[in-house]
Protein backbone atom coordinates (compact mmCIF):
# COMPACT_ATOMS: atom_id res chain seq x y z
CA UNK A 1 0.00 0.00 0.00
CA UNK A 2 2.88 2.35 0.76
CA UNK A 3 4.23 1.81 -2.74
CA UNK A 4 0.83 2.49 -4.32
CA UNK A 5 0.51 5.76 -2.40
CA UNK A 6 4.00 6.84 -3.44
CA UNK A 7 3.36 5.87 -7.03
CA UNK A 8 -0.01 7.63 -7.08
CA UNK A 9 1.53 10.78 -5.63
CA UNK A 10 4.34 10.77 -8.16
CA UNK A 11 2.09 10.38 -11.18
CA UNK A 12 -0.19 13.17 -9.96
CA UNK A 13 2.78 15.45 -9.40
CA UNK A 14 4.45 14.91 -12.73
CA UNK A 15 2.38 15.93 -15.74
CA UNK A 16 2.75 14.03 -19.00
CA UNK A 17 4.38 16.11 -21.71
CA UNK A 18 5.21 15.48 -25.31
CA UNK A 19 8.90 14.82 -25.84
CA UNK A 20 10.37 16.70 -28.79
CA UNK A 21 13.72 15.31 -29.93
CA UNK A 22 16.08 17.98 -31.29
CA UNK A 23 17.81 17.32 -34.59
CA UNK A 24 21.18 17.06 -32.82
CA UNK A 25 20.07 13.81 -31.16
CA UNK A 26 18.80 12.06 -34.28
CA UNK A 27 21.35 9.39 -35.33
CA UNK A 28 23.00 10.00 -38.67
CA UNK A 29 22.20 6.96 -40.86
CA UNK A 30 25.50 7.46 -42.67
CA UNK A 31 27.40 6.74 -39.46
CA UNK A 32 27.46 3.06 -38.55
CA UNK A 33 26.47 2.10 -35.03
CA UNK A 34 29.45 1.42 -32.79
CA UNK A 35 29.82 -2.00 -31.16
CA UNK A 36 32.67 -2.64 -28.71
CA UNK A 37 34.91 -5.65 -29.49
CA UNK A 38 33.78 -9.01 -28.13
CA UNK A 39 36.92 -9.30 -26.01
CA UNK A 40 39.06 -6.86 -24.06
CA UNK A 41 38.27 -3.52 -22.41
CA UNK A 42 38.17 -1.33 -25.51
CA UNK A 43 35.02 0.76 -25.76
CA UNK A 44 35.07 3.99 -27.75
CA UNK A 45 33.75 7.15 -26.13
CA UNK A 46 32.84 10.68 -27.08
CA UNK A 47 32.03 13.82 -25.16
CA UNK A 48 28.59 15.05 -24.27
CA UNK A 49 29.45 18.37 -25.90
CA UNK A 50 30.07 16.61 -29.22
CA UNK A 51 26.36 15.82 -29.46
CA UNK A 52 25.22 19.14 -27.98
CA UNK A 53 24.48 17.79 -24.51
CA UNK A 54 25.23 19.83 -21.40
CA UNK A 55 28.19 18.17 -19.69
CA UNK A 56 27.68 19.98 -16.39
CA UNK A 57 24.02 18.95 -16.16
CA UNK A 58 24.90 15.39 -17.13
CA UNK A 59 27.39 15.29 -14.27
CA UNK A 60 24.61 16.61 -12.06
CA UNK A 61 22.43 13.65 -13.02
CA UNK A 62 25.30 11.30 -12.15
CA UNK A 63 25.89 13.11 -8.87
CA UNK A 64 22.21 12.67 -8.01
CA UNK A 65 22.34 8.96 -8.85
CA UNK A 66 25.41 8.58 -6.67
CA UNK A 67 23.42 9.72 -3.64
CA UNK A 68 20.81 7.01 -4.27
CA UNK A 69 22.80 3.79 -3.75
CA UNK A 70 23.88 3.73 -7.38
CA UNK A 71 27.09 1.76 -7.85
CA UNK A 72 27.37 1.70 -11.63
CA UNK A 73 25.89 4.16 -14.16
CA UNK A 74 26.64 4.33 -17.87
CA UNK A 75 25.19 6.36 -20.74
CA UNK A 76 25.70 5.35 -24.37
CA UNK A 77 24.90 7.31 -27.50
CA UNK A 78 25.06 5.50 -30.84
CA UNK A 79 26.90 2.74 -28.99
CA UNK A 80 29.72 4.91 -27.65
CA UNK A 81 30.21 5.78 -24.00
CA UNK A 82 29.26 9.35 -23.17
CA UNK A 83 29.76 8.96 -19.45
CA UNK A 84 30.48 6.09 -17.05
CA UNK A 85 30.93 6.27 -13.30
CA UNK A 86 31.19 3.85 -10.36
CA UNK A 87 30.72 4.17 -6.61
CA UNK A 88 30.95 1.91 -3.53
CA UNK A 89 34.28 0.38 -4.64
CA UNK A 90 32.72 -0.89 -7.88
CA UNK A 91 34.59 -1.02 -11.19
CA UNK A 92 33.57 -1.82 -14.75
CA UNK A 93 34.30 -5.46 -13.92
CA UNK A 94 31.99 -5.74 -10.90
CA UNK A 95 29.27 -8.28 -11.60
CA UNK A 96 25.93 -7.94 -9.78
CA UNK A 97 22.44 -9.36 -9.94
CA UNK A 98 19.94 -7.42 -12.05
CA UNK A 99 16.79 -8.92 -10.47
CA UNK A 100 13.72 -8.74 -12.69
CA UNK A 101 15.54 -6.74 -15.36
CA UNK A 102 16.63 -10.21 -16.45
CA UNK A 103 13.04 -10.92 -17.49
CA UNK A 104 13.58 -8.74 -20.54
CA UNK A 105 16.68 -10.76 -21.45
CA UNK A 106 14.60 -13.95 -21.20
CA UNK A 107 12.00 -12.41 -23.51
CA UNK A 108 14.68 -11.87 -26.16
CA UNK A 109 15.91 -15.45 -25.75
CA UNK A 110 12.34 -16.69 -26.18
CA UNK A 111 12.21 -14.90 -29.50
CA UNK A 112 15.39 -16.66 -30.58
CA UNK A 113 13.93 -20.01 -29.52
CA UNK A 114 10.85 -19.41 -31.65
CA UNK A 115 13.01 -18.27 -34.55
CA UNK A 116 14.98 -21.51 -34.24
CA UNK A 117 11.76 -23.49 -34.38
CA UNK A 118 12.04 -25.19 -31.00
CA UNK A 119 8.98 -23.41 -29.56
CA UNK A 120 5.91 -21.54 -30.72
CA UNK A 121 4.71 -18.90 -28.29
CA UNK A 122 1.10 -19.57 -29.32
CA UNK A 123 1.36 -23.18 -28.17
CA UNK A 124 0.01 -24.19 -24.79
CA UNK A 125 2.62 -24.27 -22.07
CA UNK A 126 1.78 -27.86 -21.15
CA UNK A 127 3.24 -28.92 -24.50
CA UNK A 128 6.66 -28.09 -23.02
CA UNK A 129 6.09 -28.68 -19.29
CA UNK A 130 3.76 -31.66 -19.47
CA UNK A 131 0.19 -31.84 -18.25
CA UNK A 132 -0.50 -31.14 -14.58
CA UNK A 133 2.10 -28.39 -14.23
CA UNK A 134 -0.62 -26.37 -12.45
CA UNK A 135 -3.43 -27.34 -10.08
CA UNK A 136 -5.99 -26.12 -12.62
CA UNK A 137 -8.58 -28.34 -14.29
CA UNK A 138 -7.14 -29.56 -17.58
CA UNK A 139 -9.47 -27.41 -19.65
CA UNK A 140 -8.21 -24.28 -17.87
CA UNK A 141 -4.54 -25.29 -17.85
CA UNK A 142 -4.67 -25.84 -21.59
CA UNK A 143 -5.70 -22.22 -22.10
CA UNK A 144 -2.29 -21.00 -20.90
CA UNK A 145 0.28 -20.42 -23.65
CA UNK A 146 3.87 -19.21 -23.70
CA UNK A 147 2.53 -15.87 -24.90
CA UNK A 148 0.56 -15.58 -21.67
CA UNK A 149 3.75 -16.22 -19.70
CA UNK A 150 5.50 -13.45 -21.66
CA UNK A 151 2.68 -10.95 -21.20
CA UNK A 152 1.89 -11.74 -17.52
CA UNK A 153 -1.64 -12.87 -18.38
CA UNK A 154 -1.64 -16.54 -17.35
CA UNK A 155 -4.63 -16.06 -15.06
CA UNK A 156 -2.79 -17.82 -12.25
CA UNK A 157 -3.27 -16.31 -8.81
CA UNK A 158 -0.43 -13.91 -7.99
CA UNK A 159 -1.79 -13.48 -4.45
CA UNK A 160 -0.52 -16.83 -3.19
CA UNK A 161 1.74 -16.99 -0.15
CA UNK A 162 4.86 -17.54 -2.28
CA UNK A 163 4.58 -15.97 -5.76
CA UNK A 164 7.94 -17.56 -6.69
CA UNK A 165 6.72 -21.10 -6.02
CA UNK A 166 6.40 -23.18 -9.20
CA UNK A 167 4.90 -26.31 -7.64
CA UNK A 168 1.43 -27.17 -9.00
CA UNK A 169 -0.05 -26.57 -5.54
CA UNK A 170 1.09 -22.92 -5.77
CA UNK A 171 -0.27 -22.40 -9.28
CA UNK A 172 -3.97 -21.95 -8.73
CA UNK A 173 -6.81 -20.51 -10.79
CA UNK A 174 -7.72 -16.82 -10.63
CA UNK A 175 -9.15 -16.23 -14.10
CA UNK A 176 -9.02 -17.68 -17.59
CA UNK A 177 -5.70 -17.04 -19.32
CA UNK A 178 -5.67 -13.76 -21.24
CA UNK A 179 -8.34 -12.11 -19.11
CA UNK A 180 -6.18 -10.46 -16.45
CA UNK A 181 -2.74 -8.84 -16.16
CA UNK A 182 -0.82 -9.53 -12.96
CA UNK A 183 2.91 -9.39 -12.30
CA UNK A 184 3.75 -12.94 -11.22
CA UNK A 185 7.21 -14.47 -10.93
CA UNK A 186 6.30 -18.17 -10.94
CA UNK A 187 4.99 -18.38 -14.54
CA UNK A 188 8.04 -16.37 -15.63
CA UNK A 189 10.40 -18.77 -13.84
CA UNK A 190 8.73 -21.63 -15.68
CA UNK A 191 9.52 -19.89 -18.96
CA UNK A 192 13.15 -20.81 -18.24
CA UNK A 193 12.06 -24.43 -17.90
CA UNK A 194 10.15 -24.22 -21.18
CA UNK A 195 13.31 -23.12 -22.99
CA UNK A 196 15.41 -25.75 -21.22
CA UNK A 197 13.03 -28.55 -22.18
CA UNK A 198 12.70 -27.31 -25.74
CA UNK A 199 16.45 -26.85 -26.28
CA UNK A 200 17.73 -29.80 -24.18
CA UNK A 201 20.17 -27.33 -22.61
CA UNK A 202 20.34 -25.59 -19.26
CA UNK A 203 19.17 -21.99 -19.31
CA UNK A 204 22.76 -20.88 -18.73
CA UNK A 205 23.98 -22.95 -21.66
CA UNK A 206 21.25 -21.69 -23.96
CA UNK A 207 21.84 -18.06 -22.94
CA UNK A 208 25.60 -18.33 -23.42
CA UNK A 209 25.32 -19.99 -26.83
CA UNK A 210 22.55 -17.83 -28.27
CA UNK A 211 23.25 -14.47 -26.65
CA UNK A 212 26.06 -13.91 -24.18
CA UNK A 213 28.97 -15.13 -26.30
CA UNK A 214 27.66 -13.31 -29.36
CA UNK A 215 27.69 -9.82 -27.85
CA UNK A 216 30.76 -9.99 -25.63
CA UNK A 217 29.36 -10.98 -22.24
CA UNK A 218 30.52 -14.61 -21.86
CA UNK A 219 30.88 -14.37 -18.08
CA UNK A 220 27.27 -13.33 -17.47
CA UNK A 221 25.23 -16.07 -15.83
CA UNK A 222 21.91 -17.04 -14.25
CA UNK A 223 21.46 -18.30 -10.70
CA UNK A 224 18.00 -19.22 -9.42
CA UNK A 225 16.37 -17.40 -12.34
CA UNK A 226 18.36 -14.23 -11.61
CA UNK A 227 20.93 -12.89 -14.07
CA UNK A 228 24.31 -11.52 -12.98
CA UNK A 229 26.36 -9.19 -15.16
CA UNK A 230 28.50 -6.05 -15.13
CA UNK A 231 27.19 -2.58 -15.87
CA UNK A 232 28.94 -2.70 -19.24
CA UNK A 233 27.50 -6.12 -20.04
CA UNK A 234 24.01 -4.81 -19.35
CA UNK A 235 24.81 -1.89 -21.65
CA UNK A 236 25.83 -4.34 -24.38
CA UNK A 237 22.40 -5.95 -24.13
CA UNK A 238 20.80 -2.51 -24.28
CA UNK A 239 22.73 -1.78 -27.46
CA UNK A 240 21.53 -5.05 -28.94
CA UNK A 241 17.94 -4.02 -28.27
CA UNK A 242 18.53 -0.52 -29.65
CA UNK A 243 19.83 -2.23 -32.80
CA UNK A 244 16.70 -4.42 -32.96
CA UNK A 245 18.49 -7.70 -32.41
CA UNK A 246 21.61 -7.05 -34.49
CA UNK A 247 25.21 -6.95 -33.28
CA UNK A 248 27.97 -5.66 -35.53
CA UNK A 249 26.72 -7.38 -38.69
CA UNK A 250 25.41 -10.47 -36.91
CA UNK A 251 21.65 -10.86 -36.66
CA UNK A 252 20.70 -12.64 -33.44
CA UNK A 253 16.95 -12.15 -33.78
CA UNK A 254 15.70 -11.76 -37.34
CA UNK A 255 12.02 -12.21 -36.46
CA UNK A 256 10.95 -8.57 -36.78
CA UNK A 257 7.35 -9.41 -35.90
CA UNK A 258 8.34 -10.98 -32.57
CA UNK A 259 10.71 -8.11 -31.76
CA UNK A 260 8.05 -5.51 -32.50
CA UNK A 261 5.45 -7.31 -30.41
CA UNK A 262 7.93 -7.73 -27.56
CA UNK A 263 8.58 -3.99 -27.47
CA UNK A 264 4.94 -2.91 -27.76
CA UNK A 265 1.74 -3.42 -25.77
CA UNK A 266 1.09 -7.16 -25.46
CA UNK A 267 -2.46 -7.15 -24.02
CA UNK A 268 -5.36 -4.81 -23.30
CA UNK A 269 -5.02 -4.50 -19.52
CA UNK A 270 -1.60 -2.99 -18.86
CA UNK A 271 -0.81 -0.92 -21.93
CA UNK A 272 2.65 -0.23 -20.51
CA UNK A 273 3.79 -3.86 -20.69
CA UNK A 274 5.12 -5.80 -23.67
CA UNK A 275 6.74 -9.21 -23.52
CA UNK A 276 8.51 -8.81 -20.15
CA UNK A 277 9.48 -5.22 -21.08
CA UNK A 278 8.12 -2.02 -19.54
CA UNK A 279 6.89 0.58 -22.05
CA UNK A 280 6.80 4.33 -21.54
CA UNK A 281 4.53 6.85 -23.22
CA UNK A 282 1.27 4.92 -22.96
CA UNK A 283 -2.01 6.48 -21.82
CA UNK A 284 -2.30 4.15 -18.84
CA UNK A 285 -0.18 1.80 -16.76
CA UNK A 286 -0.27 -0.84 -14.05
CA UNK A 287 2.36 -1.81 -11.49
CA UNK A 288 3.35 -5.02 -9.68
CA UNK A 289 1.11 -6.12 -6.83
CA UNK A 290 -1.91 -4.11 -7.86
CA UNK A 291 -4.92 -4.27 -10.16
CA UNK A 292 -5.27 -0.49 -10.25
CA UNK A 293 -4.95 1.16 -13.66
CA UNK A 294 -3.23 4.56 -13.52
CA UNK A 295 -4.26 6.99 -16.24
CA UNK A 296 -0.71 8.07 -16.96
CA UNK A 297 2.49 6.84 -18.53
CA UNK A 298 5.15 5.21 -16.37
CA UNK A 299 7.82 7.93 -16.46
CA UNK A 300 6.61 11.33 -17.60
CA UNK A 301 10.09 12.89 -17.65
CA UNK A 302 11.51 10.19 -19.92
CA UNK A 303 11.05 10.01 -23.71
CA UNK A 304 7.75 8.45 -24.73
CA UNK A 305 9.46 5.76 -26.83
CA UNK A 306 11.62 4.45 -23.96
CA UNK A 307 11.40 0.75 -23.18
CA UNK A 308 12.92 -0.55 -19.97
CA UNK A 309 14.16 -3.69 -18.28
CA UNK A 310 13.38 -3.03 -14.63
CA UNK A 311 14.35 -4.96 -11.52
CA UNK A 312 13.95 -4.83 -7.77
CA UNK A 313 16.02 -2.23 -5.94
CA UNK A 314 16.14 -0.03 -9.02
CA UNK A 315 18.08 -2.16 -11.46
CA UNK A 316 17.56 -0.41 -14.79
CA UNK A 317 18.30 -0.89 -18.47
CA UNK A 318 16.71 1.99 -20.37
CA UNK A 319 16.59 1.91 -24.19
CA UNK A 320 15.52 5.07 -26.05
CA UNK A 321 15.44 4.68 -29.86
CA UNK A 322 14.49 8.31 -30.56
CA UNK A 323 17.54 9.63 -28.71
CA UNK A 324 19.75 6.71 -29.79
CA UNK A 325 20.54 6.24 -26.10
CA UNK A 326 21.08 3.37 -23.67
CA UNK A 327 21.31 4.07 -19.93
CA UNK A 328 22.13 1.41 -17.34
CA UNK A 329 21.87 1.92 -13.60
CA UNK A 330 22.93 -0.85 -11.20
CA UNK A 331 23.11 -0.71 -7.45
CA UNK A 332 20.78 -1.12 -4.50
CA UNK A 333 17.49 0.45 -3.44
CA UNK A 334 17.32 4.11 -4.41
CA UNK A 335 14.83 4.77 -1.63
CA UNK A 336 11.71 3.34 -3.25
CA UNK A 337 9.61 0.24 -2.63
CA UNK A 338 8.83 -0.50 -6.26
CA UNK A 339 9.45 -3.82 -7.99
CA UNK A 340 9.08 -2.31 -11.44
CA UNK A 341 8.79 1.41 -12.26
CA UNK A 342 9.58 3.77 -9.38
CA UNK A 343 9.85 7.45 -8.52
CA UNK A 344 13.61 7.16 -9.04
CA UNK A 345 13.01 6.66 -12.77
CA UNK A 346 11.22 9.99 -13.05
CA UNK A 347 13.69 11.86 -10.87
CA UNK A 348 16.72 10.59 -12.77
CA UNK A 349 15.15 11.26 -16.16
CA UNK A 350 14.15 14.73 -15.05
CA UNK A 351 17.85 15.49 -14.70
CA UNK A 352 18.89 13.59 -17.83
CA UNK A 353 16.23 15.48 -19.75
CA UNK A 354 17.91 18.79 -18.99
CA UNK A 355 21.33 17.43 -19.91
CA UNK A 356 20.23 15.75 -23.15
CA UNK A 357 18.09 18.75 -24.18
CA UNK A 358 15.08 16.84 -25.46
Amino acid sequence: MRFLLLFSASILFFSCKKNDTPDTNIPDPAISYYYPPLTGDTWDSKTAASINWDESLLQGAFDYAGTKNTYGLIVLHHGKIIKEQYWNSWTKDTRYYIASAGKSVAAFLTGIAQQDGIININNKTSQYLGTGWTSLPMVKENLITIKHQLSMTTGLDDGVADPDCTSPSCLIYKSDAGNRWAYHNAPYHLLHTVLENASSKTFNQYSKEKLFDKIGMPKAFWLNHIMYCTTREAARFGSLILSKGKWDGTVLLSDATYFSTMANTSQNYNLSYGYLWWLNGKVSSMVPGSQLVFQTSLTSNAPADMISALGKDDKKIYVVPGLDVVVVRLGDNAGTTALGPSSFDNELWGKLKLAMKY
